[in-house]
């Protein structure tokens, strides 16, 4: 079992992911992790803290020579804007946030809860999800993440093979596969930034590649679609996950939602095993297990719930009503939010691989792979 913990707050000392059930004898790419990082400081309509801060991964157990152990793995991302013990108290809290809610459940301050709720924390799932990439990437799987929507700006993304797909996304300045929406989105950021207003949208994220049998039908937290759901509405602001054709599917009758089955012999050698479908309506998945199709997993990111120009709130201390507080956040984090849940998301897909086969090495992962791909061709 692939289990994460993080630990840290947004204006403390570091923040720290752990990785346990990671497998040994993978080499450790830190310039790929902290090009993952780059990445989700980057995008148009980020705050003023992406400017203080230039997040670096340090590897710091589960490592020799840059090689993993098979123990637990820290990795841990220095804050420096680090200065939690000079910051005061607020006591206005801000609607859509954890101010009102996590100061009352813990009948203590407003900066104890925001301090941990912040999606500063994301910085080392980001971390953890770039190791995950690289343990994927050994068995030909990739995970990629983009903007689909920004507010109403749907966009519509190209097409092309995943190197053109990359490139296409890192020029954008919403990480869109949509040139042509993108000045509209700019745009739209600069008209919310001057009415001290924030926006939120649409990322989307496929995995490319996928062996059938990840996750299972047998129980329902092992169900691997469950397991993406929650993993992905965890992150900070995301208040909808989508597999596939998600909430469309309930507009339309069975005949136009199911993946028609046919087979192909010259794709039997792939992880795919010839199987073919001709939509991929259900994402990558059926009764919890991957088919053998890309995943596809859509998130739904609020508006971040700072505005310059605060809601109306209340003074905990008083009951008066005043206007929420204000701490220095971002317009749009919205490209941000597409890079954090493609690691999200490959995270999750790691600990589904491992499961399904083992987690002790990365030799004996792969013999047991491709073990298993042989006994299916026999299928």
């Amino acid at each position: 079992m692939l289990r994460l913990l993080t630990a840290g707050e947004s204006h403390g000392k570091l923040l720290q992911a752990t990785l346990d059930g990671f497998p040994a004898g993978l080499s450790i790419d830190t310039d790929f992790i902290n090009a993952e990082l780059k990445r989700r400081q980057g995008g148009y309509g980020r705050g003023g803290r992406q400017k203080l801060e230039t997040d670096v991964v340090d590897v710091q157990t589960g490592v020799w020579q840059g090689v993993t152990l098979g123990g637990p793995i820290t990795l841990a991302v220095a804050n420096s804007d680090y200065k939690l013990e000079r910051l005061k108290e607020l006591e206005r809290p801000r609607p859509g946030h954890g101010d009102l809610t996590g100061a009352i459940k813990y009948l203590g301050s407003i900066r104890g809860v925001l301090e941990r709720a912040s999606a500063r924390e994301t910085t080392v799932r980001v971390a953890a999800g770039a190791l995950c990439h690289q343990l994927l990437r050994q068995f030909g799987v990739n995970v990629f993440g983009f903007v689909t929507r920004l507010e109403q700006i749907a966009t519509t993304p190209r097409t092309g093979s995943l190197d053109e797909l990359r490139a296409l996304r890192d020029a954008s300045p919403m990480y869109t596969l949509d040139p042509e929406a993108d000045a509209a989105i700019v745009a739209r950021v600069d008209q919310a930034t001057e009415q001290g207003d924030t926006l939120g949208g649409i990322v989307e994220v496929r995995v490319f590649n996928l062996p059938f049998g990840l996750g299972s039908h047998a129980q329902w937290d092992r169900k691997l679609d469950g397991m993406l759901a929650q993993a992905v509405m965890s992150i900070q602001a995301i208040k909808g996950v989508e597999i596939g054709l998600g909430f469309e599917a309930s507009h339309r009758p069975g005949s136009k939602v199911h993946d028609d089955i046919g087979y192909d012999v010259d794709l039997a050698d792939t992880p795919a095993l010839g199987y073919v479908r001709g939509t991929n309506n259900a994402g990558g998945l059926e009764a919890g297990m991957t088919n053998g199709q890309p995943l596809v997993v859509r998130a739904a990111m609020k508006p971040i719930s700072t505005l310059r120009k605060p809601l109306d709130s209340i003074n905990l201390k008083t009951k008066e009503a005043e206007r929420a507080a204000y701490e220095r956040s971002d317009v749009c984090a919205l490209a941000a939010c597409s890079v954090i849940v493609e690691n999200v998301v490959a995270q999750t897909v790691a600990a589904a691989f491992i499961d399904k086969f083992g987690g002790d090495s990365l030799v004996e992962m792969q013999a047991r792979y491709e073990l298993f791909h042989d006994m299916a061709r026999q299928r």
